[in-house]
């Protein structure tokens, strides 16, 4: 059965401080110079419906001031959404809304992908919400952080893409307490050829088995997500060569790739290595600054206390 959403315009509180506070740069910046709003008298009158220069005006009135997005920029990434009648956007709008995420989150999809200010939301995002709800099995109050964190979920096809990485990711051991979550649906948006074998391919290549690679990826997903040239080669290099690591400790800990190199491993490595001291890499990396300067101090005195 398929739902129809009314196109009367959604309520949405005005938000430009909020959105203002957005580091995201597709948001509407303070530079882009908000249009007035029309006199409700000229809004109300009849000229305002069939007057066609009104009418545009009247779609950027709520792109700018109800969703907060920079209506030249969308109008430049859509330009159906010139010719478009607003009852389109409220509709897409208000989809969103019914699925519980909130006007800022729907703002937030706007302005990353335009595109879906002038889609059919019976055709376009309406098969993307019943597969998250129903295949995908993310509850129902979990689907605005499900978006939240991915809103390239809107703008993929199920049949070509979310399904194929779905039934990947199951085969892979993604069930059960594994299963795919509102934190891990990143995943369904890679592709299985050019972005998640290759991955798997490159541990296998550094000699740990298949079984070793599943657990690694099942225990720490975001592996599947980092870049081969920008995250696993040159940590593993370090690890190797300046670390002179055994790859075991990877095996059990490989959460290793989701610290920063240059920020937490390098630093406490260097000044572990300045001490000749070692910790297992779980002490080492997932504790706060302070509480390892603690225990880098305790080690160093315990070292000094066995000299004497």
């Amino acid at each position: 059965m398929l739902l129809h959403f009314h196109v009367s315009p959604p309520h949405l509180p005005r938000r430009p401080k909020l959105l203002a506070c957005s580091p995201d740069p597709v948001i509407r910046t303070t530079w882009f110079a908000p249009l007035h709003p029309l006199p409700p008298t000229l809004l109300a009158s009849p000229a305002s419906t069939t007057d066609a220069g009104l009418r545009f005006r009247e779609k950027l009135l709520y792109l700018e001031h109800d969703l907060g997005l920079d209506s030249s920029r969308a109008l430049s990434l859509n330009p159906s959404l010139r010719s478009a009648p607003l009852s389109t956007v409220h509709s897409s709008t208000a989809a969103l809304l019914s699925f519980g995420l909130l006007p800022a989150d729907a703002a937030r999809v706007f302005a990353m992908y335009p595109s879906l200010l002038t889609c059919d939301p019976s055709a376009d995002l309406l098969p993307v919400f019943h597969f998250l709800l129903g295949p995908a099995a993310i509850p129902f109050p979990d689907l605005r952080k499900a978006v939240a964190r991915c809103p390239r979920l809107l703008v993929s096809s199920v049949p070509a893409q979310l399904l194929p990485a779905l039934r990947f990711l199951h085969r892979l051991g993604f069930v059960g307490r594994r299963r795919i979550t509102c934190r891990t649906t990143l995943l369904l948006v890679s592709s299985v050829e050019a972005t998640l074998l290759p991955k798997l391919d490159y541990l296998r290549g550094l000699g740990f088995s298949h079984w070793e690679t599943r657990s690694m990826v099942l225990r720490s997903p975001g592996m599947l997500t980092f870049s081969i040239e920008n995250n696993f080669k040159p940590k593993v290099e370090f690890f190797l060569h300046d670390m002179g690591r055994d790859l075991s400790e990877l095996k059990e800990f490989p959460q290793y790739f989701s610290f920063s190199l240059e920020e937490k491993i390098k630093p406490r490595h260097r000044l572990l290595a300045e001490s000749r001291l070692r910790m297992p890499l779980s002490e080492m990396l997932k504790v706060s600054d302070g509480e390892f300067m603690s225990r880098l101090v305790e080690m160093r005195l315990s070292l000094v206390n066995d000299k004497l």
